[in-house]
């Protein structure tokens, strides 16, 4: 029982058995608690015989209450989209054929479906054609790849092959940005030995002088499309002048607001994103495919393959330019999505969304005892609860522990943050299953248990 060849038989009932599950869990998905349960129950020592596949699943099974539901209509926390049905077929379909896609000479079905998407994202996105590109994990990595193409242009200006020699011998490297700069561009400049404290946060007007004053030097510069807290954009269109003039990179993180260039009424925000030497975005957030998926693309391939050239004896020259050796085919579920919907349907979906949004800024507004701390600027809403006759401090400590209340109540879902100095939500709305009744359901509970909580503090 041990050796799974011995119970190969249990392979088709495995996939039958989580294939009613899986039926039964997306049946109830939009209306299920966002969190079911707290109750851990998985642990014990690692037996010495096993009981079986069937065995094993069930257990999984009746420990999924623990799973957030963040593939469904509620989930706001994190930017988070769901799984579209095509994207989700072809993700089983991933799994089941199970191919390692960094080469051709071992996935040529994975690699050209990589290639096929990573142009149909450009066409998408409205990016040259010409353009390099690789699908990650998400972007985090992406972040990784783009500015691992931008460390290697800016050390050739140094003369060196950075990323055959390393550092030695070259200065620090100068990177600038804005303050709505995300954690994981930090985290990827940090695995590149730039430094997670490097970048000097700047507005453009700043920047514009901090270029003067290198006289040329080679810089990096990391615009954001989108920030987190707002979903505001940087001035890229501006960056792409100030970077042309004093010949520096530049780099956009667009995890999610690379979306906004497929939506007419946003186009404007990610206005120049075209003229940038790199542009990153999430796919499990608005693409809305399984976790993990990102994509990272390169105005001059050149700069993409050598960070992450893998070379041996017995490897294939093809490799994708990529920081993975051994890559998940993820390229299936991306192509997949953009076959069953094109570009219309996502369009449709990234402009139901920022409709929503607007909704729940109106609504915000219209409340008396909920306050709209930023514009609504694409599908992220700043807000929140403002009970007469608390301070600030006050009001900062009924706002963190409403995040908690919402969490634990789990009809909707998202977290807390910090705008300008205040405790605030900021609700992400990506998901395609994601409709106007859960956009109120969101505002009538901040409102409900926003009043208890205001009502116990008083008592």
């Amino acid at each position: 029982m041990s050796d799974p060849l011995e119970r190969r038989d249990e392979e088709t009932t495995a996939l039958a058995y989580v294939l009613e599950e899986a039926r039964r869990y997306l049946a109830e998905l939009d209306e299920s608690s966002v969190l079911p349960s707290r109750e851990t129950r998985f642990g014990g020592e690692l037996p010495d015989h096993g009981d079986g596949a069937l065995a094993a699943l069930a257990e999984l099974v009746a420990g999924s209450d623990l799973a957030t539901r963040s593939s469904g209509p509620r989930f706001f926390h994190f930017v988070t989209g769901g799984t579209t049905p095509a994207a989700l077929g072809a993700d089983w379909l991933t799994s089941v054929l199970d191919q390692n896609s960094f080469s051709a000479a071992s996935s040529p079905y994975g690699a050209e479906l990589e290639d096929v998407a990573i142009r149909w994202l450009l066409d998408l996105f409205e990016l040259p054609r010409d353009w390099g590109g690789v699908l990650t994990t998400g972007a985090t990595m992406a972040n990784f790849v783009g500015l691992a193409s931008a460390r290697r242009w800016w050390a050739e200006r140094h003369g060196i092959d950075v990323d055959e020699h390393g550092f030695a011998g070259l200065p620090a490297v100068p990177v600038f940005s804005t303050e709505y700069l995300h954690a994981s561009a930090r985290k990827a400049l940090a695995m590149l030995g730039i430094g997670r404290e490097s970048p000097r946060l700047v507005d453009v007007k700043s920047l514009e002088r901090e270029l003067a004053a290198l006289n040329s030097e080679p810089a990096i510069l990391i615009g954001n499309a989108g920030d987190v807290n707002t979903g505001d954009f940087d001035p890229i269109d501006r960056m792409a002048d100030l970077a042309a003039e004093h010949g520096a990179w530049l780099h956009v993180d667009g995890a999610f607001g690379l979306f906004a260039r497929i939506a007419p009424e946003a186009a404007a925000l990610a206005k120049g994103l075209e003229r940038a030497d790199s542009v990153i975005a999430d796919g499990h957030k608005w693409l809305n495919v399984p976790y993990d998926c990102g994509f990272a693309f390169v105005r001059d391939p050149a700069y993409l393959r050598p960070p992450f050239q893998l070379t041996a004896a017995y490897l294939p020259t093809d490799e994708r330019p990529s920081p993975e050796a051994s890559r998940r085919a993820r390229s299936l579920a991306v192509w997949a999505t953009l076959r069953a919907y094109g570009r219309a349907g996502h369009r449709a979906m990234v402009e139901r969304h920022i409709a929503l949004a607007q909704r729940l800024g109106r609504r915000v507004e219209q409340e008396r005892e909920l306050e709209l701390l930023a514009p609504v600027k694409l599908n992220i809403v700043c807000f929140r609860h403002r009970p007469m006759g608390l301070d600030e401090d006050q009001l900062d400590a009924h706002n963190l522990a409403l995040g908690q209340d919402v969490i634990e109540d789990a009809r909707v879902f998202f977290g807390t943050t910090r705008y300008e100095g205040r405790v605030a939500f900021r609700p992400a709305i990506v998901n395609w299953r994601t409709t106007e009744p859960d956009i109120d359901l969101l505002a009538d509970v901040v409102l409900e248990l926003g009043a208890r909580r205001a009502r116990s503090v008083d008592g």
